[in-house]
């Protein structure tokens, strides 16, 4: 008997193509073509509610997350993009009826058919004829259309509004600017009172110097106009005041003993360091508590003999013994 491998059950079988007629390939077959099936006919529907509208519903908004979905195709045997893309646009279900109406889909549906045995009255369902994409075409066509010229009026309705904001924020400065160049009314030659409005003299008005230029300056002219006082200028003290008042601001002002030192030095930084390092050590280890500050000399290593000079063991040994009996002897 030959063997026959069936792609759709993923199984190999010994009976030969007597397994497309098994009641289990049966069962995979209608459950896997009941799964193409749900998706062409919402794909032809989707096709028929565009051509009888306005077509508002054929585009929307490209979203990744939404219109990156693949159907797979049993006939073909491959996923296929469900929608389609125009620039920032998504044209749902355009994809897949593209798709269905190609004429590889066609082939390969019609070899599908005669490999698995499959109905051939259920094949029309999975295939769209070229009409009926036309008309899909077309009406895609006009929604796009009508898509551009609604975004188009958008923004020229936005760009009218903008020119709207910019033209009374200009009225609103140009009232501010004739607010203050008009003239103000002086009572006499010496004493000059200010209006009763908001206005004040353009000379306390105008930017005093330094770097906080949008505050006014003190008024000075508080002297009211019944009363006669002799000017005697602005009285101001060197190296004095304030930013307002046109002093030099306290972080540009010169110290006047460079060399102080502020925060701690390199040296302490780096032996806090070592300090931290050690923290993390274990406080029972061997040598915790040395002090590495002791004076120690160059012979505090104790002599062992003559195990790490030159020569033999046992002429050291020797050696020792000779030495310890001359000792001794001396003793």
């Amino acid at each position: 008997m030959a063997v026959h491998y069936c792609g759709l059950c993923r199984r190999t079988s010994f009976t030969g193509r007597r397994h497309l007629y098994s009641a289990a390939h049966r069962r995979r077959l209608r459950e896997a073509l009941g799964r193409l099936q749900e998706e062409v006919a919402a794909a032809r529907a989707a096709a028929a509610a565009a051509g009888d509208g306005d077509g508002g519903g054929a585009v929307r908004r490209y979203d990744p997350a939404e219109h990156e979905r693949r159907v797979w195709c049993l006939c073909c045997g491959r996923g296929v993009r469900r929608d389609g893309r125009r620039g920032g646009l998504a044209l749902p279900q355009a994809g897949l009826l593209q798709h269905l109406a190609g004429p590889e889909h066609r082939r390969e549906t019609a070899r599908f058919w005669r490999e698995n045995r499959a109905e051939a009255a259920l094949r029309e369902r999975f295939l769209v004829p070229a009409e009926e994409y036309e008309r899909f075409a077309r009406a895609l066509e006009r929604a796009l259309a009508a898509h551009q010229r609604r975004e188009e009026e958008r923004i020229r309705q936005m760009a009218a509004g903008i020119r709207e904001a910019e033209r009374r924020q200009r009225e609103t400065v140009q009232a501010a600017l004739q607010l203050q160049t008009e003239p103000e009314l002086c009572a006499g030659p010496s004493v000059c009172s200010p209006p009763a409005g908001p206005e004040r003299d353009s000379s306390h008005d105008a930017e005093q110097p330094g770097p906080s230029g949008m505050q006014p300056g003190p008024d000075l002219n508080w002297v009211e106009s019944g009363q006669a006082l002799t000017f005697i200028g602005h009285q101001e003290t060197e190296g004095k005041g304030n930013v307002h008042t046109g002093a030099k601001p306290p972080w540009l002002a010169e110290e006047e003993d460079g060399s102080k030192q502020i925060g701690p030095s390199y040296e302490e930084f780096l032996k806090q360091k070592e300090k931290q390092k050690l923290k993390k050590l274990p406080a029972e280890r061997v040598g915790a508590n040395f002090d590495h500050t002791s004076q120690t000399s160059d012979s505090w290593l104790p002599s062992f003999g003559r195990v790490w000079n030159h020569g033999r063991r046992w002429q050291s040994r020797h050696q020792f013994r000779t030495e310890s009996g001359e000792k001794k002897k001396k003793r």
